[in-house]
């Protein structure tokens, strides 16, 4: 036998793995020592001390696991954005399914946004076979995945892959039995693994009560109950973030003597809210965003960072575009990717906003990267096109209304996003915190041209949604402005258009200050339409102060003033109030009073003050309709119906009332929607008929309650008082309503 050779005779057996140097015989038995059997494997994390609520979370995973096929292997995604606590939430449902998977509960964390990189899923698999108790792992990633997946088939096994970055990085760890179960958790929705049969489920932010719960975990409960308001600002300003809670929980621990009122301050200054949020050793919230905003494509980043340096809160594919300077369609699909890696929330169709931390981290990589040049134009052209849609919108809504020359430095080119009156409006309010935050900028800034033209431009947000506040801060921007632009036709646009709203917030001697100003500076002009338009604002205010003679003598100086001109609305326009103190004199008759004016006549002609206001009314509803001016000849009409209530049967007044509510419901003007609908219900309770009173009456106080709370609890009071009256009840005051302001001309 050659002796560089090995031999094994005679009875010799070999059972295991052995290595033989030399012959081996005679009676010799090797026998390798058995491996101990490998644990079930249990690899879940534990679920953190602080895990609390979350109860519908967890109801709502255990409803898609109960939707799969029966031959199926449930797959289910968890996403949410960077510290909302999916981890926590998955680790807790699975651990509490622990006996339906005898065979074990596999645990990877895939390092979807490690500064090392993603982990690599042939790796993962090959710590999974092992686990499963396989010893000789093949190397080619096509041949352990095809072990993979005989190796889980039969198994009841439950599979969970945190932190994934894709679905390419998944797919391949899918196991292949139907017993298992896939769970996925990432920052990234990844619905590219739908076409796997995924079910997802998108994690929210944490209630109020519980976020408190966590952090009464974490400091007491005497704490807490000691300085409870301080403890719900804390909780307010992490925004319902998980991560956020557990930080400030922590740092507040570790400062027993500091009171919450000092972590609360430190979150209230927004940029130095995500560096109170951090803990030594622990991953902070600006480290977490940090991870997420790495892995963004450069053209996503810099929307990202973009959006937040913007004054909107309401983001959409449009103001996407205009920021970027790209298509409608590369601005959707940039949205796509934010709201896809969970740094963006998609509110509604095209509709957009930042977590407020998110927003903060945006806002901080914005300022870093950004120019201070890049900066001012994406705030500018932002602004151009807030500039052009409100004055498309305008010219929606006010077709008839003058309106002064809009210029630009960043002429926009995307489409506005409404093509009728409604869209309009709809824009114009659901925009409107935006918008103003645009005229806020443009005052800081001293754009002082876009400053005074987009108010001119938001005339129909003021004038049919009465947002009082708004109306009046925006004309004074407007009015500075346009005085430091040296725009003096501006000026006086700014003055009318703000003592408007001025006077129909009730400050009345406010208003008449400004008109007369205005009345001023037309004169001076020689602008004999602004000075018609200052002459009907005065004689409106001074009506709505009771001061009557004050008001006719103003409005007829109007009235001569326009008719010189050849300015039919603004006749009409003043024919309107001088009805309305007409109207007043007719139910200061019927109540047996003295009446509210006395002379409105001289306007309308011979006869009583019911006829006088019935031919006011009818001559400034006809030369509205004339002009093409339909929302003011609807306000004619509406006072034309409560004169006819006053002096005549009751459907005919409904009638008009019904065609101007009617009209008024179209155009979206929930005020004078709500006068209306007021007038018939004070129409009804003047010819007995509570049911019809309380149904309109109703409608008035539901209306009012969105825009003016004292007119809710003016009409409340009628609607309490309607089931003890047995007679009709003294006409109503209009003094007492909302003045009906004259229109912006």
């Amino acid at each position: 036998m050659r002796r560089d050779t090995n031999a094994i005779g005679g009875s010799a057996r070999i059972h295991g793995t052995s290595i033989q140097a030399g012959d081996v015989s005679g009676g010799i038995h090797v026998h390798a020592v058995p491996a101990s059997p490998l644990p079930v494997p249990r690899q879940l994390l534990s679920v953190p001390p602080h895990f609390t609520d979350r109860e519908n979370d967890l109801s709502a995973l255990a409803d898609l696991h109960g939707r799969f096929p029966e031959l199926s292997t449930p797959l289910i995604v968890v996403s949410g954005p960077a510290g909302i606590g999916k981890t926590a939430l998955v680790s807790r449902w699975l651990r509490g399914m622990t006996g339906r998977f005898p065979d074990g509960q596999l645990y990877a964390d895939l390092r979807g946004h490690s500064e090392t990189g993603p982990a690599d899923p042939g790796d993962v698999m090959g710590q999974f076979l092992r686990a499963l108790g396989v010893v000789q792992v093949p190397h080619g990633l096509d041949e352990r995945a095809a072990l993979w997946r005989s190796v889980t088939d039969g198994l009841h096994v439950s599979i969970m892959l945190d932190n994934v970055l894709s679905a390419a990085q998944a797919r391949p760890l899918l196991p292949g039995g139907r017993h298992c179960l896939v769970v996925v958790t990432s920052r990234y929705r990844l619905t590219g693994l739908r076409a796997d049969g995924a079910l997802h489920h998108e994690l929210g932010l944490l209630e109020q009560d519980a976020a408190v719960e966590i952090l009464t975990l974490g400091i007491g409960a005497e704490r807490v109950r000691r300085e409870g308001g301080a403890v719900h600002q804390v909780v307010s300003l992490c925004a319902g973030l998980p991560l956020a809670v557990c930080l400030a929980s922590a740092r507040l621990a570790s400062r027993p003597r500091q009171p919450v009122r000092t972590m609360a301050e430190a979150l209230a200054q927004d940029r130095g809210r995500l560096a109170a949020l951090a803990v030594e050793g622990e991953l902070s919230v600006y480290a977490a965003l940090d991870e997420s905003y790495a892995v963004l494509t450069p053209e996503a980043a810099r929307l990202y960072r973009r959006l937040a340096l913007l004054p909107a809160r309401q983001l959409d594919s449009r103001l996407a575009a205009v920021a970027l300077r790209v298509p409608l369609g590369e601005a959707e699909r940039l949205l796509d990717v934010l709201v896809e890696a969970n740094l963006l929330e998609d509110t509604g169709p095209d509709a957009y906003r930042f977590h407020d931390l998110v927003r903060l981290h945006a806002e901080e990589r914005g300022r870093a990267e950004e120019s201070p040049a890049a900066q001012e134009e994406t705030s500018r052209r932002v602004g151009d096109w807030h500039l052009h849609t409100a004055s498309a919108a305008q010219k929606l809504l006010s077709p008839i209304q003058f309106t002064l020359n809009r210029t630009y430095v960043h002429e926009p080119t995307v489409s506005c996003p409404f093509a009728d009156e409604s869209g309009a409006l709809t824009w114009l309010e659901t925009r409107r915190a935006d918008l103003m935050a645009t005229v806020r900028t443009a005052d800081e800034k001293r754009w002082d041209t876009l400053a005074w033209q987009l108010v001119d431009a938001l005339w129909p947000l003021f004038h049919r949604l009465r947002h009082y506040d708004l109306w009046i801060e925006a004309h004074e921007i407007g009015r500075r402005a346009a005085r430091r632009d040296g725009d003096r036709t501006a000026e006086r646009q700014m003055l009318n258009s703000g003592a408007i709203g001025l006077n129909a917030a009730g400050r009345t001697d406010d208003a008449i200050d400004w008109f007369t100003q205005s009345l001023r500076a037309a004169r001076e002009a020689g602008d004999t339409r602004d000075e018609g338009q200052a002459l009907l604002g005065i004689g409106a205010a001074h009506r709505e102060a009771g001061r009557f003679q004050e008001a006719e003598v103003h409005l007829h100086r109007a009235i001569s003033t326009w008719q010189t001109a050849g300015y039919g609305r603004g006749v009409a326009l003043a024919r309107i109030i001088l009805g309305e103190i007409a109207l007043e004199d007719v139910q200061g008759e019927r109540s047996g009073g003295a009446g509210g004016a006395g002379g409105a006549g001289s306007a309308g002609g011979a006869g009583g003050p019911a006829e006088r206001a019935a031919e006011l009314f009818a001559q400034a509803h006809e030369a509205l309709v004339a002009l093409n001016d339909p929302y003011d000849a609807a306000r004619a009409l509406a006072f034309s119906g409560r004169v006819s209530a006053l002096t005549g049967p009751y459907d005919t007044a409904a009638e008009r009332l019904g065609e101007a509510l009617r009209f008024f419901a179209s155009a979206g003007s929930a005020h004078w929607q709500a006068r209306v609908s007021e007038m018939l219900g004070t129409c009804a309770h003047e010819h007995s008929l509570p049911d019809t009173a309380r149904e309109h009456w109703e409608r008035a106080r539901s209306l009012y309650a969105l825009q003016s709370p004292s007119d809710a609890r003016r009409v409340g009071d009628l609607l309490a008082g309607l089931s003890g009256a047995r007679r009709p009840v003294d006409p109503a005051d209009p003094r007492e309503e909302r003045p009906t302001d004259p229109s912006e001309n």
